[in-house]
């Protein structure tokens, strides 16, 4: 077996390991109904070092994966559920390992964890304004009075939280990870990082268009 097969095969066990610790997190260490109708669980600690590690496009996938698994077992709100949780992991870890991945350094982990917190908060309170009223029932106006009081804050804390657990917990899993075999002193590669980055950037920046058109055509009382 060649050593470019053995680190794909020791990827592949190293993603599906951590895919199923963002389950059982999501799954088990969730705190439910805050304010409500919020839920907090530590999923997107596990995927945003994954994506670290390996990079965005794998942090994404794994997302998707993850937020489908809690669809199937133990959401309630289908598939706008799947679509909001997806919108939120996927803006915080693509963000911040964009930025982690342009130079693996300290600080740029930090300012990433920041860029993705304030991005993720941004989008969800745009795709909560407009789908609240959807899957609740609600006035727009009613969403736009829980901003302050309720969304702002869950969302600040949420992403805090995650940054901070990311920060203490990464080198200790990467240094794990290396010592089992299953992450090459080298984590990726270059080129296919920044393949990745572009994929990502193209992926953010159509969801951010698609998401100000939708607000627009709401303001415009068209939907």
């Amino acid at each position: 077996m060649t050593n470019k097969s053995s680190n794909h095969i020791r990827t592949i066990c190293s993603l599906g390991m951590l895919t199923a610790l963002a389950i059982a997190a999501d799954i088990f260490l969730r705190l439910p109904n805050i304010s409500g109708f919020l839920t907090y669980e530590p999923k997107d600690v596990v995927l945003t070092i994954a994506a670290f590690i390996y990079g965005p496009l794998y942090g994404l996938a794994m997302a998707l994966i993850t937020c489908t698994v809690e669809m199937l077992t133990i959401s309630t709100t289908g598939p706008i559920g799947l679509l909001m949780n997806f919108l939120a992991s996927a803006m915080f870890i693509g963000v911040s390992s964009i930025i982690y991945h342009r130079k693996k350094t300290i600080s740029r982990a930090i300012i990433g964890l920041v860029a993705g917190s304030l991005s993720m908060i941004a989008i969800m309170l745009l795709w909560n304004y407009i789908m609240t009223p959807i899957y609740m029932g609600v006035p727009r106006q009613a969403v736009l009075d829980m901003f302050l009081p309720v969304l702002i804050p869950f969302n600040s804390i949420k992403a805090g939280l995650n940054s901070a657990l990311v920060l203490l917990l990464y080198k200790a899993v990467v240094t794990a990870l290396r010592k089992s075999g299953l992450v090459p002193k080298r984590e990726t590669n270059d080129a296919q990082n920044k393949r990745g980055n572009t994929v990502i950037i193209v992926i953010v920046s159509a969801l951010l268009v698609a998401t100000m058109l939708l607000v627009l055509l709401i303001f415009a009382g068209i939907i």
